[in-house]
């Protein structure tokens, strides 16, 4: 279990610092499935959950939205027949926090 998943995600303020190279290069190893996307200028972790229909899709966002409210911090969840993207970053600071590599962790225990 990583040790991610152990922790709580602190509330982020706008002069929140943002990973640096460093620790995105340590925190990425604790979740090897995700991607770093980059939107607008904005970093992003980003992975694609398959499922065999609709209905375990849906649970599954449900869950991460569970989660999200419990943690007060919220992704992206784009869901379809089949799948769930989910894709996390810091709103306030436009770029990934440790918050979003916590959660991102918190998802694969789904």
């Amino acid at each position: 279990m990583s040790q991610l998943t152990q922790e709580t995600c602190e509330a982020c303020r706008a002069d929140a610092p943002k990973v640096s190279d460093e620790e995105l290069a340590t925190l990425i190893k604790d979740i090897p499935d995700w991607s770093t996307e980059v939107r607008d200028g904005v970093m992003q972790l980003e992975k694609r959950f398959e499922f065999p229909d609709f209905a375990q899709a849906l649970a599954f966002t449900n869950r991460v939205g569970e989660i999200a409210e419990a943690e007060g911090h919220h992704p992206k969840l784009v869901t379809e027949w089949g799948q769930v993207i989910v894709t996390w970053w810091s709103h306030k600071i436009r770029g990934l926090h440790r918050n979003d590599f916590i959660m991102a962790a918190k998802t694969d225990q789904l």
